[in-house]
């Protein structure tokens, strides 16, 4: 049996981790010089960090440097088992390339040494999707190899479609640019934005009105689903839940949805998406582009 690691941006609860044995590490949230950890439970909520925001607070995350990899995987290789850890997008941060620094450094001080890190290309309940899957290989009886490789041939198809309620905090954090994200709260204008092959985001849509918003969210997934296997699809949220449960609704109409399990964003994906933010995360038939 392996030790299955994530991190904190996958958003899912403490509970979640604790009873299916991940360990985790986590991310740092600054706001007004104040640093927050969010692998602590409770050193900042996503529904405090919303009111700091609504405040006219400005956050800002810090990747998760090697010597905090170096302690993180130093802590569970004492235990002896080979370690799997699905990390936060590339495309999205550089905490995977430090995860990578920090395992070579481990294996040269000792070559015995089984660190596995996929980077999964995903964000938030993306990574969940995986990390799911992975629970499952994993208590199935699976070798560490075969996991990371059934878990790196899913990856291209894990689908994360966002509607913003603006795209004002991912320009501020440099997720997109300053130009994608003139696109005016005025005219009730939502943004709807994916994560490309890369682990990157991309606007791919502006839709007019919250509802329709909302439904075309859903109707874009159920365009896209793979119909071949029963999913497990996961929505998240930043602020009001009630539009995830819409959603919820929704998606469990579909016949090959076996379930649909709602989680708020965590501090570290709210502090560059804001209030409004409602996502679905589920697996395509086809890869991403």
């Amino acid at each position: 049996m392996f030790q299955l690691l994530t991190d904190t941006a996958s958003d899912l609860s403490f509970e979640y981790l604790k009873q299916n044995n991940i360990g985790y590490v986590g991310f740092t949230v600054n706001v007004d010089g104040i640093e927050y950890k969010t692998d602590i439970k409770g050193s900042l909520t996503p529904g405090h960090l919303l009111k700091l925001i609504r405040e006219g607070k400005e956050p800002m995350t810090s990747q998760i440097n090697v010597g905090h990899f170096l302690e993180f995987f130093k802590k569970y290789a004492k235990k002896g088992k080979p370690l799997l850890y699905l990390a936060f997008s590339s495309g999205l941060s550089g905490t995977y390339q430090s995860s990578m620094q920090a395992a070579e450094i481990l294996k040269e001080e000792d070559p015995e040494l089984q660190i596995t890190i996929v980077d999964t290309k995903a964000a938030s309940n993306g990574m969940a999707v995986l990390i799911e899957r992975a629970i499952k290989l994993r208590d199935e009886g699976m070798d560490i190899s075969k996991v990371a490789t059934e878990i790196e041939e899913i990856i291209p198809r894990v689908r994360s479609l966002v509607i913003l309620d603006n795209l004002y905090h991912l320009q501020r954090g440099g997720r997109i640019s300053k130009t994608t994200a003139v696109v005016g709260t005025i005219l009730n204008v939502k943004p709807m934005v994916d994560v490309d092959s890369e682990g990157k985001l991309r606007q791919i849509g502006k839709i007019r009105g919250r509802e329709k918003a909302l439904k075309y969210l859903v109707s874009q997934t159920i365009g896209i689903l793979d119909t071949t296997i029963d999913q497990i699809i996961f929505i998240s949220y930043s602020g009001d839940v009630e539009d995830a449960k819409k959603i919820k609704d929704m998606m469990l109409e579909v016949p090959t949805v076996k379930e649909v399990r709602i989680n708020p964003l965590g501090p570290t994906i709210v502090t560059h998406t804001g209030e409004g933010t409602v996502a679905i995360f589920s697996i395509a038939k086809v890869n991403r582009e």
